[in-house]
């Protein structure tokens, strides 16, 4: 199985240099005018352009607030407050505080597209901390 990570965007330019200034991405392919192909992660990202309002499913159209689904990426990083500060330098907006759990720690975040992402800083063994 092969992973590819697809995020619409209203705007382009503005979503490249949102992701490569937060997550050191890069970018690489450019797929027609409306796609653009990122690089830097273990599975490639493709920003989708796609216009707010347009038709997002049968029943709804796109709506860049802030908006929550079930699914959503980590990024694992190995300082989380200097990510956490370049993520947020770059345009994020931070929801809620740094936690601490067994296996690391956590902050959420949303872009400046409605997305929600985290920042997952290990320690000791991770997640083999507290799995059975």
């Amino acid at each position: 199985m092969r992973l590819l990570i697809n995020i619409d965007v209203p705007d382009l330019d503005t979503a490249v240099a949102f992701y490569t200034a937060a997550f050191d991405l890069k970018p690489a392919r450019r797929l027609g005018g409306s796609i653009i192909e990122l690089l830097g992660a273990e599975a490639p990202i493709y920003l989708l352009q796609k216009e707010t309002a347009s038709v997002a499913v049968s029943d709804r159209n796109r709506d860049y607030s802030r908006h929550w689904m079930p699914m959503h990426c980590d990024v694992v990083v190995e300082d989380l407050e200097a990510s956490l500060e370049r993520a947020l330098a770059a345009g994020a907006a931070q929801e809620g505080a740094v936690r601490e759990a067994h296996w690391g720690r956590i902050v959420q975040l949303a872009d400046p597209f409605g997305h929600g992402w985290c920042l997952l800083q290990f320690v000791g063994r991770g997640y083999d901390e507290i799995a059975t």
